[in-house]
């Protein structure tokens, strides 16, 4: 191990990934983590995990009880869970009381904060100026008329963003983000210092089963289906994603609708839509699916992948679908449009505009050989540009020219 200060990327350099939530807890900023700090590791960093308890933060369920405050090795990667608390109700902010103190006993070379406007980043801005240690921040990050978990939530993070944000911000030494769009929606709330594009890799996984052990025959959905895989959140579109369905399902009477994913707030909204369109017989709420294998036979078995949400800072279920040679239709939001190309491995339409999704999808039920062929370009020239080894690259150099730089306050 070397001294504090004196890391180098791939020779033992001690890296702590700072996250809200971490595996099994599911999302896609806790599977981003997870690909990451396995293939640092691999290349030779000490890299190391610092979450919470939480498995889901809406609604707050915590993990079984398990080693707290104390370093644990997950699938071969050492990960400390603090216990979170939050404010109440709406307001909803995850603290990680004891944080700080801990990251001054650690001595890490750098901190790699995840998530814009986390308790997290107040910690990582305290060691930069008290123990002159280098952060990096990845944004992940969501405007914030695009956050889930009610109005109060959305009034505190406008709080965050007008009062704390800058000194935040602005105290990492480089900030990450995967797409332009992400980038520019970033500086119209805070101009951070030393902005670098690393878009995210895509993990592959696992083959689906074969003959009756399929996603359809498991869930006994009948006939073809379209499909959802999230969060059940308020930014998500369902709402248009229902009114949207309902306007096709007399064209289609054998079609289905399926939605797999943890509750995030807003499933008895989105069952109660259901409810007012008579659609409860034609639509499937599953949960949350942990057999990988059974998730992509999700995605193999759908005639189509539906995201119709407000907005995605990238969308990996997108590639997990593509991957399986399925067409994707998505909000032209976010970072989405970096992945579908319009018209060629999928659709594209505004959000919250029922009639247009409800007309994609119409055109791609209509032409099967077409969504066939928006479904292979997706899996032979799509999906291979996306690798975790790309994003393992850009991150070495980004922490090479950050060590490189020194532990100057800022």
């Amino acid at each position: 191990m070397t001294a504090p200060g004196q890391g180098v990327p791939g020779r033992e350099c001690r890296v702590l990934h700072l996250t809200t939530r971490y595996p099994p807890g599911p999302g896609g900023v806790e599977r981003h983590v997870r690909e990451l700090v396995r293939r640092q590791r691999a290349r030779g960093f000490d890299a190391r995990v610092v979450t919470s308890d939480l498995y889901t933060e809406i609604p707050w369920v915590r993990l079984p009880p398990g080693p707290r405050d104390a370093w644990a090795l997950e699938e071969g990667v050492p990960v400390l869970r603090h216990r979170a608390w939050s404010l109440p109700g709406e307001l909803h902010y995850p603290f990680l009381p004891g944080l700080y103190s801990r990251l001054r006993r650690e001595h890490p070379d750098l901190l790699h904060v995840h998530t814009y406007g986390t308790y997290q980043g107040f910690s990582a801005l305290a060691s930069r100026r008290l123990n002159r240690t280098p952060w990096v921040l990845t944004a992940h990050f969501h405007p914030t008329w695009s956050i889930w978990g009610g109005e109060r939530r959305k009034s505190l993070r406008r709080l965050y963003d007008r009062y704390l944000a800058g000194p935040v911000v602005r105290s990492a030494s480089r900030v990450v983000v995967q797409t332009p769009e992400e980038g520019r929606l970033l500086r119209e709330v805070v101009e951070p210092d030393h902005v670098v594009e690393i878009p995210p890799g895509y993990s592959p996984l696992p083959p689906p089963p074969q003959g009756s052990g399929g996603f359809r025959a498991r869930y006994g959905v009948p006939g073809p289906f379209l499909l959802f895989v999230g969060r059940l959140a308020s930014n998500k579109g369902l709402k248009t994603l229902v009114e949207a369905f309902s306007r096709i399902t007399e064209d289609h009477p054998d079609l289905s609708l399926v939605l797999v994913g943890e509750d995030g707030g807003d499933a008895a909204a989105l069952q109660e839509a259901l409810r007012g369109r008579g659609l409860e017989s034609r639509a499937r709420w599953v949960g949350f699916v942990p057999e990988e294998s059974l998730l992509a036979s999700a995605y193999a078995e759908a005639t189509a992948l539906v995201l119709p949400s407000e907005y995605e800072a990238f969308g990996l279920v997108l590639l997990e679908a593509l991957a399986q040679g399925t067409p994707v239709v998505a909000s032209r939001v976010g970072g989405i449009p970096g992945i579908v190309e319009d018209g060629r491995n999928g659709l594209l339409v505004p959000p919250g505009d029922a009639s247009a999704l409800a007309q994609a999808l119409q055109d791609l039920l209509s032409d099967p050989a077409r969504a066939r062929a928006m479904g292979d370009l997706g899996r032979t020239q799509t999906v291979p540009r996306f690798t975790w080894d790309r994003v393992a690259d850009g991150l070495e150099e980004v922490y090479r020219q950050v060590l490189a730089e020194g532990k100057g306050s800022r």
